[in-house]
């Protein structure tokens, strides 16, 4: 038996220089090396062109998607510093940005009052996780030239030609050591995130240019065009709502600067109907600080939707309108198009990928800022307003009577139970055709919540792995929220109470990523029904949800695989030698709304899993122990049966996903 190791001096501490540290934890910095990470690379290289647009040094951007693996971003801004860096003898203050991080100009406010960039990371992160990084600075009268790769420099920096011109130009490849050879650009992701800060870039003209062989008609997207809003957010809303029908003749749009010159907050927003003027599906919410996407919200979107709502229901007070006092903010914006975007001097996100502000004191400065003039806009057209006033009134008494629908079992209305908040339950009424997704993750369940039927399917996200009821003591499982929560959501009670009257849904979907983890939380809940709701399964109410794994494209042609085998047969077969595009779903919450629907969550598409038990015999006892011993020895607090089980097994198993 080898000797153990057991020294721990200076030689075993290793210290990462320059960029090591983002090869080794690409997560730290980009959040993984997924599709939505290499995604993130061109927005980092992005935002430092808007940044010198927002400051006023640049008028047009260039976005040009060369091939599927490499993007080249151009502005006319001021063009990095080439002179030395008075800290690094030597370097130009080119390479010590490119390959040093936390360098940059966007500490000092004095050079960027507003910037999307604050870390000092997002260049050197990209140079990086780039296999190739090709720089041409454009300033002080001539181009300057450097290439990079892998976060080292590959050539000194050079002088070139004379020129009139200003600006960056940078060009990368994505590395395939770090993503796989199947990362690539897709051309919809950067044509929107082009569009975008467009849009948020008021008067900022952006150039979209793609290689044509990266496009195929479903994307229903030009090789080339211009991006300008000269009005900014406003502009786009009017672009996405103008011919859908709304309750607002004109748009609720403006901007205005922060106490303190600390920044400024524009916003646009409408409401939406359908056309019989009920509420619309097609609403949404998109906030933005300093141009990056806080798809995650944060302190400007409370503080938004709070001047909104108190407005409207200071609207009723005045109207003596007394229904008004009724209204919540999720009644305001059930049916709203909105968009609010702050720039602001010293923002905090959650985060390097910045996608939560968390500045407290935004929340009052955009409240602050919106209310007088959203009482003034409401004020100024009566019929408009009080028109508005009774369609928000009308979805909180909507809101009011399906709580109360809610808060009692659909068929035995004798006993009322609170829903919790997180449960988007469905409106139809009855069990018949009804089914509750239990979701992994609060993101996939907002994704979920978009895909839905809402009228037969409700959604309710788990924050993460679930208590083990095997392996866990009766009080652990008392105390367990979120468990608890589910008995009555479920609304038929436990094992010993049970009463099949009382089920509020025919289907029970567990509804995990197609992944180890995945798989373990969807182990910990059948392992909490089989406990405390058998019953469950013996009605054939229990199911998984089966999402795939890939999405394959070739040409026109694009559909789902369920499995790595089905992958392999058809690189190795049909599409043998031809061009494809693999895109590895690692997470429900990676989903678009539209696939999630599609692949998992439409009856008419989907596949689903159900969970069967042995029968009972006439006495109502299994018809074998084994079904019992098998799960209480695998789930519950010994790992030596989990050991035996695997060893006495693996020989069976053809194939382990890790």
């Amino acid at each position: 038996m080898a000797e153990k190791n057991t020294s721990y001096d200076a030689s075993d501490i290793q210290v990462l220089e320059g960029l090591e540290p983002v090869r080794l934890r690409p997560g730290m910095y980009i959040g993984g090396t997924d599709e939505k990470a290499w995604h993130h690379l061109p927005v980092e290289i992005m935002d430092n062109s808007i940044d010198e647009a927002v400051a006023g040094f640049a008028k047009r951007i260039t976005v040009n998607l060369i091939d599927a693996k490499t993007i080249e971003i151009t502005d006319d801004g001021r063009g990095i510093p080439v002179d030395e860096h008075p800290k690094y003898p030597g370097k130009s203050a080119l390479e010590v940005i490119l390959t040093t991080l936390h360098s940059g100009g966007k500490f000092n406010n004095n050079v960027y009052k507003t910037s999307g960039g604050l870390h000092g990371v997002g260049s050197a992160v990209v140079n990086a996780l780039s296999s190739n990084m090709d720089v041409t600075i454009s300033r002080d009268g001539y181009q300057w030239h450097q290439t990079f790769s892998r976060g080292k420099t590959t050539s000194p920096i050079t002088r070139g030609d004379a020129t009139k011109n200003h600006g960056t130009k940078i060009r990368f490849t994505i590395d395939d050591e770090i993503f796989g050879e199947n990362a690539v650009f897709k051309p919809i992701k950067i044509y929107r995130m082009a569009r975008a800060k467009s849009f948020l870039s008021r008067g900022i003209k952006i150039d979209w240019i793609c290689n044509p062989e990266l496009l195929t008609d479903d994307m229903n997207i030009p090789a080339t065009t211009t991006f300008y809003y000269p009005n900014g957010v406003s502009d786009f809303l009017a672009e996405k709502t103008d011919s859908k029908p709304r309750i607002l003749p004109r748009m609720f749009s403006g901007s205005i600067d922060f106490p303190d010159d600390s920044g400024r907050v524009e916003w646009a927003l409408t409401f939406l109907t359908d056309e019989n003027g009920a509420a619309s599906d097609d609403g949404f919410f998109a906030s933005y600080c300093n141009t990056i996407a806080t798809i995650d919200g944060g302190t400007h979107e409370s503080g938004f939707k709070s001047a909104i709502t108190r407005g409207i229901k200071a609207y009723g007070e005045k109207t003596n309108n007394k229904a008004a006092s009724t209204i919540v903010s999720d009644d305001v914006f059930d049916s709203v198009a909105a968009i609010v975007s702050v720039f602001y001097k010293t923002p905090q996100f959650l985060g390097q990928t910045k996608e939560k502000l968390s500045n407290p004191e935004i929340a009052r400065y955009v409240e602050n800022a919106l209310r007088d003039p959203w009482e003034m806009f409401l004020a100024s057209d009566p019929k408009t307003s009080n028109a508005l006033l009774s369609f928000i009134i009308n979805l909180a008494n909507a809101r009011i009577k399906t709580k109360q629908v809610k808060d009692i079992a659909r068929k035995t209305p004798t006993k009322r139970i609170r829903m919790p908040a997180k449960l988007a339950d469905c409106t139809k009424h009855g069990v018949d055709g009804t089914e509750l997704f239990i979701v992994e993750g609060e993101s996939a369940g907002g994704t979920a919540k978009q895909a839905r039927d809402r009228a037969t399917q409700a959604i309710m996200p788990l924050r993460g792995k679930v208590l083990n009821v095997l392996s866990n003591s009766d009080e652990r499982f008392s105390a367990n929220r979120e468990l608890n929560d589910l008995i009555d959501i479920i609304g038929a009670g436990t094992a010993k109470d049970w009463n099949d009257d009382k089920l509020r849904y025919e289907k029970i979907i567990v509804m995990t990523d197609a992944d180890v983890d995945g798989s373990h939380i969807a182990s910990l809940l059948m392992a909490f029904f089989y406990q405390y709701m058998p019953q469950l399964i013996y009605g054939g109410h229990l199911y998984l949800s089966c999402p795939p794994l890939y999405k394959f494209t070739c040409g026109t042609e694009s559909f789902y695989i369920d499995t790595d085998e089905e992958l392999e047969a058809l690189k190795n077969g049909k599409y043998k030698n031809k061009k494809v595009e693999i895109s590895r779903f690692k997470g429900l919450g990676e989903m678009m709304p539209n696939q999630l629907k599609e692949t998992t969550m439409s009856p008419k598409t989907r596949r689903l899993i159900r969970i069967e038990l042995p029968p009972k015999t006439d006495d109502g006892a299994e018809d074998t122990e084994k079904t019992r011993t098998i799960v209480t020895e695998l789930m519950g607090k010994k790992p030596e049966f989990r050991f035996k089980f695997i060893t006495e097994h693996a020989q069976f198993v053809k194939d382990l996903f890790v």
